[in-house]
């Protein structure tokens, strides 16, 4: 399983995402700029936790604006699993 993990200028849990599904579970891990407009190839795509855009109020409100959110809508659409944790699942 692939999973693409959304890096947003704020969020740090991104890096402990991906140690636990590349380091300790053997998967694939891509991780992905929050300006990227496409998804590719992926099983999973992870929404990291803490503050995507600063420790400021609605920053998950800002985030759903990002370009790359646009594919995360389209991916899940199609039924593909997302996975949102802390301020990512609030986006």
């Amino acid at each position: 399983m692939k999973a693409g993990i959304i890096v947003f200028p704020g969020t740090w849990s991104d890096r402990d995402c991906g140690h636990a599904l590349g380091d300790i579970l053997g998967q694939p891990i891509a991780y992905i700029d929050h300006r990227a407009r496409r998804l590719e190839d992926l099983d999973l795509v992870v929404l990291p936790g803490r503050f995507s855009y600063g420790d400021h109020l609605r920053c998950g409100a800002i985030a759903r604006f990002a370009p790359v959110m646009d594919a995360v809508a389209a991916f899940a659409d199609r039924g593909g699993l997302v996975l949102g944790i802390c301020n990512g699942f609030q986006v």
